[in-house]
């Protein structure tokens, strides 16, 4: 899971400023009861001594290890039952003066050993989230809040089905990609349809439902997408040219990349290029990619190279949207 630089870079500083907030309520504290009991302070002073350090005073002596060890044991549990009293006796319970980590697992560090642990995950799911809130509006765009009531039952011109009819199917196909994600039979997804049926709109659920479940998720404009693998070749040496390497690094490697509004660039033969290498190693790598375009695949046929429809048409499941301007349904019904 891919996180981008950035999205890590903020969770991991939000988990370590909440483990410094935490750590200076739990110091504070300390002060405060130790301030009431001093005999707590001394008491938490000898318990903190290592039973390594104890157990080589013995062994220097010449003592025996085993018979050291049991006395340590034996000495800690005397002192932290006198610690209990005294909290007790302060209204407190034996393990207010304990270290409290949000997280057992890692202590609050978002990492075991090498592996990101669940907590940091978590945060940079959170924080994936807002930074995909930029560019999509996910305040209420949620597979719940899906509004199928304004597709209309009537059979559609030239469909054989209702509006309706279709976007029970769409729907039921991007919530189960999206809930299911790497575990559905269906890798890649080609959103197709005239403007304000609600591509926009599933390919938002799509990337909040994924981002939620622990998954890398990029979204971006087909125009921004090839502006940056511009920017990467021509630019190479600058400071726009690194920070678009940086960018189509993302586009390639994160697990879900969503590619909106196909065919609203300037197609030249660098952008179907720049398509080609996007496409193919993803396609390559195993990794699933949404791209949602205003044209249908044979337009998409007659608009790019050969290898691109090709692919586009081979491997990824195609969803036709069509019936009435949504938005325009919704502005009436204001």
């Amino acid at each position: 899971m891919p996180y981008d630089a950035n999205i890590l870079r903020r969770a991991a500083q939000r988990l370590d400023r909440e483990r410094r907030e935490r750590e200076e309520r739990e110091e504070q504290l300390r002060l405060e009861v130790y301030g009431r009991e001093p005999r707590l302070e001394r008491l938490d002073r000898r318990i903190k001594g290592t039973m390594a350090g104890l157990v080589a005073a013995a062994l220097r002596q010449g003592g025996d290890p085993v018979q050291a060890v049991r006395s340590v044991r034996e000495e800690n549990q005397e002192l932290q039952r006198e610690r209990a009293v005294l909290l007790g006796g302060l209204g407190l319970p034996e393990d207010a003066l304990d270290d409290k980590p949000a997280c057992p697992l890692c202590k609050d560090r978002g990492w075991r050993g090498a592996q990101m642990c669940r907590c940091l995950k978590e945060l940079c799911a959170q924080e994936q989230i807002q930074e995909l809130s930029k560019l999509l509006d996910l305040g209420e765009q949620s597979f719940d809040s899906f509004r199928l009531d304004y597709y209309s039952q009537t059979i559609y011109p030239g469909r054989g089905s209702s509006p309706r009819s279709n976007m029970e199917l769409v729907y039921d196909v991007c919530l189960n990609y999206a809930t299911k994600f790497g575990r559905f039979a269906i890798k890649n997804l080609f959103l197709s349809g005239a403007p304000g049926l609600g591509k926009t709109f599933l390919s938002a659920c799509i990337a909040r439902t994924v981002s939620e479940n622990g998954f890398s998720v990029v979204y971006d404009t087909a125009g921004n997408i090839f502006a940056q693998f511009e920017a990467k070749k021509f630019l190479r040496d600058s400071q726009d040219g690194m920070d678009a390497r940086d960018e189509a690094r993302r586009y390639l490697n994160c697990d879900l990349l969503i590619l909106d509004d196909l065919g609203s660039e300037l197609t030249t033969q660098f952008t179907q290029s720049a398509l080609h290498e996007l496409v193919n190693t993803r396609l390559v790598a195993d990794r699933r990619t949404v791209i949602s375009s205003n044209l249908s695949m044979e337009e998409v046929a007659h608009r790019y190279a050969p290898q691109i429809a090709s692919r586009l048409d081979g491997m990824y499941h195609s969803l036709y949207f069509f019936g009435d301007d949504i938005r325009l349904l919704k502005k009436n019904r204001l």
